[in-house]
């Protein structure tokens, strides 16, 4: 393929994005099709000599699209959302031409500052301490990373190379191994399973701890766990604070886990995930009180801030940390030079060593919606799962498990979880809708999410109608069954 040929074939692909996106509607939201159907439309082996444009492109709809799940249908309101824009489409178009390894300052200047400037532009965005800033000259800082799991990984190497260092100053007879089978986490039984898995990665002890009636870690019971861990021999070192959970978007207490975690000398990560971009607006900030007190705080502008995937944005308030941590040299990669300002080498940050410019699509999105387009953008989707909401409650066979949060709206039929689960299972067997599940006090709830970034209040109450007639045929079987 020669530049004219890119040039024709880059039309084509752009209009075909374009109808794609406008036009899914159109589409059923999740495939029909059995595990391995793709093998049997191709052959066994690359061709051995190069096919046309033509060809390849027509097999686009052909091969890929029966198989794909529409994540930005307005009628996919599983999971959390998953972000796209044509700005940060455009953005990863002009990265992937450059296609620069960013894992040093030397290796592509342009990606390493663009990324220190993005940083700092949304840590101003969502009112972080001034300390998280590149511009404050203090040891903090942020980094993209490619997930929130690959965030709290991160942190808890960080802040585990830091408990053995503080653990063998105190202890010097002691190994690393010794110290480590001590080493304990923390993190609410609500928080996701990347928490669980970073402990793994890590080699530590995890502890999943107790929520109250809000499904909100507390200090209390944080406490609780320290005095009994410290009893039994063990070393706190680290929790891990989830604010937006993904069962229901439940909230930590930053306040009081901030301060027992200052007083006891433990690292405290936040994992915002999904509801760190409604940060923006000033508005939902309580959520977030007490994140002065923390040491690392994470959110992803791929969920919900129109920023495609991977983008998961990482601020630490002591960079070297993490780098300490991570630190190796290569002798192939060339040093930054002493002279101008000083530049962070982002690979000490990330298992791999090369890094794509992920920073190039949020400086798109961040231009060309500007902070009150984003922030319009929040507030229409929170107003969608309010609107949601009182559809619900409107039909006396459902009820809210709990309110509202964000753009989360938890639902269950009045009946058994069996019976929850039964129809849920109709609903995405309808191929119509996308629901998942969780669980709330031993009961199985509907998640049903205002995402993809093209629903309107015409999607919302196109998806309750569905929903109310599958039930309404689901009880009607069930009465049956029962003569």
């Amino acid at each position: 393929m020669d530049a004219d040929e890119f040039r024709r074939a880059g039309r084509e692909m752009i209009d075909y994005v374009a109808d794609y996106l406008e036009n899914i509607r159109d589409r059923q939201v999740t495939p029909s099709v059995q595990q391995g159907y793709l093998r049997k439309l191709v052959p066994e082996k690359a061709p051995q000599t190069g096919e046309a444009w033509e060809d390849v492109f027509a097999d686009v709809e052909r091969v890929i699209m029966p198989g794909v799940t529409h994540w930005h249908s307005p009628r996919f309101h599983s999971y959390f959302p998953s972000a796209t824009s044509y700005p940060a489409i455009l953005g990863d178009i002009l990265s992937d031409a450059i296609s620069g390894l960013g894992f040093s300052w030397t290796s592509n200047p342009a990606s390493t500052e663009l990324e220190t400037v993005v940083m700092d532009w949304l840590a101003h965005m969502l009112g972080l301490p001034e300390h998280f800033l590149f511009s404050s000259k203090g040891p903090g800082g942020g980094v993209i990373e490619g997930s929130a799991s690959e965030a709290s990984l991160m942190t808890i190497l960080g802040a585990k190379a830091k408990a053995i260092r503080e653990t063998k100053a105190k202890h010097p007879d002691w190994t690393d191994g010794q110290i480590t089978d001590k080493l304990i986490a923390y993190y609410s039984e609500q928080a996701h399973s990347s928490a669980q898995r970073a402990t793994t990665l890590a080699h530590v002890t995890g502890r999943g701890l107790p929520t109250d009636e809000e499904q909100s870690l507390r200090g209390s019971s944080l406490a609780q766990a320290i005095e009994e861990d410290r009893a039994a021999g063990l070393i706190p070192f680290y929790v891990l604070a989830t604010s937006g959970t993904t069962p229901h978007c439940a909230f930590d207490n930053l306040t009081e886990l901030g301060a027992i975690c200052q007083a006891e000398e433990l690292w405290l990560h936040v994992d915002a995930a999904y509801a760190g971009s409604a940060f923006i607006c000033p508005e939902f900030r309580h959520w977030m009180a007490g994140v002065e007190c923390v040491d690392s705080f994470n959110f992803n502008p791929h969920k919900w801030l129109l920023v495609n995937f991977d983008c998961s944005a990482l601020w630490l308030k002591d960079m070297s940390l993490i780098s300490q941590a991570l630190d190796y040299n290569c002798p192939i990669i060339r040093p930054n030079p002493d002279s101008g300002e000083a530049m962070p080498d982002f690979r000490h940050y990330q298992v791999a060593l090369g890094r794509r410019c992920r920073s190039m699509k949020v400086w798109f999105v961040l231009r060309m919606y500007g902070v009150e387009g984003l922030q319009k953008y929040i507030r229409t989707q929170v107003g969608l799962a309010k609107e949601f909401e009182k559809l619900v409650q409107l039909d006396d066979r459902f009820e809210m498990m709990v309110p509202v949060r964000l753009g989360l709206a938890c639902f269950r039929l009045k009946a058994s979880g069996e019976a929850n689960m039964r129809l849920m299972k109709r609903i995405n067997d309808s191929k119509r809708l996308f629901l998942t599940h969780a669980m709330l006090n031993g009961q199985a709830v509907f998640r049903f999410t205002a995402g993809a970034s093209r629903t309107n209040s015409a999607d919302i109450h196109h998806s309750w109608k569905i929903i109310q007639e599958e039930a309404t045929d689901f009880l009607k079987g069930e009465s049956d069954q029962k003569k």
